[in-house]
């Protein structure tokens, strides 16, 4: 298998610079939820509307998806990450002049489009620089992803009481799009274009079932991410929590993410067959979600905490799996762009039905028995994903 190969002081420059960069795809969307009630302060949201500040960015990350490996075609990783960091910082930023819903699902959405194009180039990059450890460097650039977004959803309703601005609280978070952007420029030396995929790798991902099925696992895991990110914080808030405590929660449960991140990976990288790993990912979300409904506040701490650990893991495995198919890291790129880009569409809707049962039913609690249910489907699919047959599915 061809790779590329960097010097080791440039392989460490280019993983902080990586991590600098998954910093920022989750604080625009992290922010909102424990905001939301400030938000609707000033602008009339209902439920269902403000599900968009999270389902529209989410939908656009799936669209963009099948864009992303092909400007990179066009102007290289290393530019393509650049235009996307610009992306965000300005979309964020620009929260601090918004007054209206229209604008602020606007601004949601363009953040949604940068985010994408980094999403869709970053894996494959990290599989041919980090080629003998792909399942290690995946881990600990999903985990910076969700420590972005715990980061954000602590932060920001303590902003918010320091400021008296929740516009400040959203735009605040466009530093970090510019400490990244310094950052990542210095390693365009070590950013060479990907090696390309053999011609005869290069057929479409939509007529292979395997694909299908891997992306459709990838977005009922990250539908349970999306919807617990929109909606945990304001089920809290609605049961008597300030924002900031909710907050705080979601940054808890955040934060277990990042922990399970960084640890599932590494114990899943002694095993080529990682459905045991998957199978109890998915039945800590469960036994997370089934506490949220029947004593919400009683142990408070430790469903947040399944959820955590349990969704945390489930977000890189689903696209180390995804990896290991393909030997080929464009390709492989190729297919995990595919994944996310389908994944997203999916998991987009989650906040939407989920703000939809809100406003019907007057509770979020049919949501989570309703993604009870989706965990449990995917433990069926897990048993599909026995490596010895990656093989017979995708060349």
């Amino acid at each position: 298998m061809e790779n590329v190969r960097t010097s080791s002081t440039h392989a460490v420059w280019l993983m902080v610079s990586i991590v600098l960069v998954a910093l920022n795809l989750r604080p625009s969307m992290a922010a909102v939820g424990p905001l939301l009630s400030a938000i609707r302060g000033e602008v009339p949201l209902s439920f269902s509307t403000a599900s968009l500040l999270t389902m529209l960015p989410v939908m656009a990350m799936g669209l963009a998806m099948f864009l992303g490996m092909r400007i990179a075609l066009r102007i290289g990783e290393h530019r393509t990450i650049v235009l996307s960091l610009l992306i965000i910082g300005i979309a964020t930023a620009s929260r601090l002049y918004l007054d209206s819903a229209a604008e602020l699902i606007i601004s949601a959405v363009l953040a949604g489009l940068g985010i994408a194009l980094i999403q869709a180039v970053m894996p494959a990059l990290i599989k041919s620089r980090y080629a003998d450890n792909v399942s290690l460097f995946m881990g600990l650039y999903v985990t910076s992803i969700m420590g972005g977004a715990a980061i954000a959803a602590s932060f920001s309703p303590f902003v918010l009481t320091q400021t008296g601005s929740w516009r400040i609280g959203l735009a605040i978070w466009a530093l970090l799009a510019l400490i990244a952007l310094g950052c990542w420029y210095a390693q365009r030396s070590a950013v060479t274009p990907l090696p390309e995929a053999p011609a005869r790798q290069k057929e479409s991902f939509f007529s292979n079932s395997r694909a299908w099925l891997l992306a459709i696992f990838f977005g009922l895991g990250t539908a349970s991410y999306t919807c617990v990110l929109a909606w945990l914080a304001p089920y809290y808030v609605e049961k008597g929590w300030s924002e900031q405590h909710a907050g705080l929660l979601l940054g808890f449960l955040t934060a277990m993410e990042v922990l399970s991140g960084l640890v599932t990976p590494a114990i899943a990288n002694r095993s080529q067959d990682k459905r045991l790993v998957l199978a109890v990912l998915l039945l800590l979300i469960m036994g997370g979600f089934c506490g949220l409904i029947l004593s919400p506040e009683r142990f408070s701490l430790l469903w947040p905490c399944l959820l955590g650990l349990g969704i945390g893991g489930l977000f890189p495995m689903s696209l180390i799996v995804s990896l290991d198919h393909l030997d080929n890291p464009r390709r492989a790129g190729g297919l995990t762009a595919f994944v996310q880009g389908i994944g997203y569409l999916i998991a987009g809707l989650s906040p939407l039905i989920a703000g939809m049962i809100r406003d019907q039913l007057g509770s979020f609690e049919w949501a989570w028995w309703s993604l009870t249910a989706v965990m449990a489907l995917m433990v069926l699919m897990v048993l599909r994903f026995n490596p010895k047959h990656y093989a017979r599915h995708i060349s």
